[in-house]
């Protein structure tokens, strides 16, 4: 028979990412009368929402913040959704991508934890936040600076006509471009502004320049659309520079402003001395006299400004960048090396609220319909991810965006209500979808706080989801994870400038004078990890790369892989930095009693002589219970998978191929089952059995699926039309 399923671990994710974007239900359309979508019309929805990388999400769902400027209050708007009634050339739009420097920072952040495998109270979260302030944002454009003096050097050598100025010529048209993204972007230039004009308010006068000295002056004006993108000036070093010949800086300096003049609509002196001093910072581009009072004054309001706007694009973009992250630890926990069974993620595009709406729940239970009740499995969906579930489990859905917990805590927008979820729920339960759920990320649901109140906050909130006939399909994550804690959130952006006494100018040593913004903490729902994790394991490759050839089978999924049996926590880990030290023993033993949820632990492990310095998988239960404790996610798959492979076997559970798919005949499918419990990844394990029995009377079969002794039963109606029935 073969291994006819090939996928258990595609995945969808119930989130909006770019609301400018195709969405789930657009995409469906309506399906009144209809019992499934075409091929044609799942073609072209995993066109546009299906991705198998985060490099490959970014690049679909573009996801975007917009930037306009308000002239009466003099600030910058930043908004998630396009803004309507704002002139597209009055519009920025900054992309969210591994180079915005906010997003990079978080992702730094999290590649450095890892590395180190440093707890939250050791980790050094300063070093990291400080690299969004002015000071450090220039560092990555200092290479780029160096390249282009060096290749315009180059080119200004050859003589016109040789083939090798042209291909010099194709690489500076490159950088220019580059460069030429910012000239009328004042936000973009605007750290530049703050790090040159404070470099030569205090060297003075032009003189005694030093190695690494940043130079760079910017122009704020509101009436310039600009993205709040820190473009990166560096800092002089006059020694690397002193060997490019001076006719040739000044070539350079005429080119620059040349390509300012050709490319701003509107001309602006100051703007194009600054461009030319950013890309060819030399002596000659110095000015000799500097009035100081003018200088500090916009030195002053440029980072009043910068904090401002940094402050407010935080703010906005925060819950979207949580999202992105989240997605991104997802495909993390799935190695780059390993080729195999790779996790894909169907994104949604759309909030919960919308699509949960009993006028639109028809289209998801349509679309599942077309690709989990039919024997072909390319595009089954096996998980679904739903982060930031409202902590109220009383909350109802609403139609307009919420805010929550006063102002001591960030806005929470677009938080899942637990209403929403459980008409998802009784969605997924009919088409074997395990839905993997976490609350809302903040700071009360991070490992620090179960590490000192329990987990019976979670087992309150999830009580109105227990003993339901979708239970066992509902898989609460905890905790979630912390990429900055609250506490630790500060950035100090500078200092403001003063001239003291005798004339001279220097920053304000008041503390009143320091110029500091707070992310308020960055966390990621633990349901991205959990699904990640489960999605990596089902693949063989991935097995294989853990635990070694000799134990799993190559073909077979990891469907019945057991994470919580034996040691396979301590090798199938997370990729995540542990975050405390770990959990107490009366804390333990709360966990364990019940054998609550899908819990992630931060302990203390070693393995074959090696540290783990990663998070570890503890629990992996889901919400069905009979009485004293929950179920292991593993049996709900494993069900699931049987009864789809039987479906695909039997053509739709005919009972002569019931018979045959259950008969002690080597060539059956039991039977191949059976010789193959030996495997980490056997569909049937050690103490694993599966009978059957056929009530003729009233057209049904009854599996007993016995895992370990505990027996689990599945109903499957009898196709009698082609039955054997002499």
């Amino acid at each position: 028979m073969g291994n006819v399923i090939k996928q258990t671990n595609r995945t969808m994710l119930m989130e909006q990412i770019n609301p400018e974007k195709l969405d789930f239900l657009t995409l469906v359309g309506d399906v009144r009368g209809m019992e499934s979508l075409s091929d044609d019309k799942i073609k072209e929805i995993n066109d546009y929402l299906l991705v198998r990388s985060f490099d490959e999400l970014l690049e679909k769902f573009s996801p975007t913040v917009y930037c306009y400027f308000n002239a009466n209050n003099q600030k910058v708007v930043y908004q998630l959704d396009k803004p309507e009634g704002v002139p597209e050339e009055m519009l920025t739009e900054i992309p969210l991508n591994r180079q915005n420097e906010f997003m990079g920072m978080l992702m730094s952040m999290v590649d450095t934890k890892r590395s180190e495998g440093t707890i939250n109270v050791d980790f050094k979260f300063e070093k990291l936040t400080d690299m969004i302030s002015p000071r450090k944002v220039m560092d990555a454009i200092k290479q780029n600076r160096k390249e282009l003096q060096y290749t315009y050097g180059e080119y200004a050598k050859l003589d016109d006509g040789d083939p090798k100025k042209l291909d010099i010529a194709d690489k500076l048209n490159v950088m220019f471009e580059e460069a030429s993204t910012n000239y009328n972007n004042v936000m973009a230039m605007l750290p530049l502004a703050i790090e040159d004009t404070k470099t030569r308010l205090l060297l003075g006068d032009g003189g005694g320049k030093k190695d690494n000295t940043p130079l760079a002056l910017g122009v704020l004006s509101m009436g310039e659309g600009g993205e709040l993108r820190i473009l990166e000036a560096p800092k002089v070093e006059t020694t690397a520079l002193a060997t490019v010949d001076d006719n040739v800086n000044t070539g350079l300096i005429e080119a620059l402003k040349e390509d300012y003049e050709a490319i701003s609509g509107e001309s602006n002196d100051y703007v194009e001395a600054l461009v030319a001093r950013t890309f060819c910072p030399l002596a000659s581009t110095m000015e000799s006299k500097i009035d100081k009072e003018t200088e500090v004054a916009n030195y002053n309001s440029y980072l009043e400004f910068y904090k401002e706007s940094k402050d407010a694009f935080i703010k906005t973009v925060k819950p979207l960048i949580e999202k992105l992250l989240g997605i991104w630890c997802f495909f993390e926990q799935y190695p780059k090396k390993v080729k195999g069974m790779k996790p894909s993620m169907l994104v949604t595009n759309l909030s919960n609220e919308l699509l949960a709406r009993s006028s639109n729940i028809s289209r998801l239970i349509t679309y599942l319909n077309t690709t989990n009740a039919k024997n072909d499995f390319t595009n089954t969906v096996w998980y679904s991810i739903v982060p930031d579930v409202s902590l109220d489990q009383y909350s109802k859905m609403k139609l307009t965006r919420e805010r929550f917990k006063g102002n001591s805590k960030t806005e929470k927008t677009d938080v899942n209500s637990v209403e929403s979820l459980t008409r998802l729920l009784d969605v997924f339960k009919d088409y074997g979808v395990q839905c993997f759920f976490s609350y809302e990320a903040d700071d009360s649901t991070t490992f620090n706080s179960l590490a000192t109140e329990g987990i019976e906050k979670y087992e309150d909130r999830c009580a109105s989801l227990m003993g339901k006939p979708f239970s066992e399909y509902a898989i609460p994550c905890i905790p979630n994870f912390t990429i900055i804690p609250k506490d630790k959130s500060g950035v100090i952006l500078d200092s403001r400038m003063v001239i003291s006494g005798d004339d001279r100018v220097e920053l304000s040593k008041e503390k009143e004078d320091i110029m500091k913004i707070w992310i308020d903490g960055v966390y990621v729902g633990a349901a991205y990890v959990a699904a990640g994790i489960v999605a990596a394991y089902q693949c063989p490759e991935y097995l294989k790369d853990r635990f070694g050839k000799t134990k799993v089978d190559p073909e077979l999924p990891g469907v019945r892989f057991d994470i919580e049996a034996d040691d396979h926590g301590l090798v199938a880990y997370t990729t995540m930095a542990k975050e405390i030290t770990g959990f107490t023993n009366s804390i333990k033993n709360d966990i364990n009693r019940k054998n609550f949820g899908f819990v992630f632990s931060s302990e203390n492990a070693m393995y074959k002589g090696n540290d783990i310095t990663n998070i570890m998988v503890y629990k992996a239960r889901n919400l069905m219970s009979d009485g004293y404790m929950f179920e292991p996610i593993y049996k709900t798959q494993v069900t699931t998978y049987i009864e789809r492979v039987m479906r695909h076997g039997t053509g739709d559970f005919k009972e002569d191929s019931i018979v045959q798919f259950f008969s002690n005949n080597p060539s059956s499918q039991k039977s191949r089952w059976l010789s193959k419990r030996e495997f980490l990844n056997g569909v049937l394990g050690k103490g694993d059995d599966i009978d059957y029995i056929i009530d003729e009377e009233n057209g049904f079969c009854t599996l007993n699926i016995t895992f370990n002794g505990n027996v689990k039963n599945l109903e499957v109606e009898i196709n009698r039309l082609s039955a054997n029935k002499a």
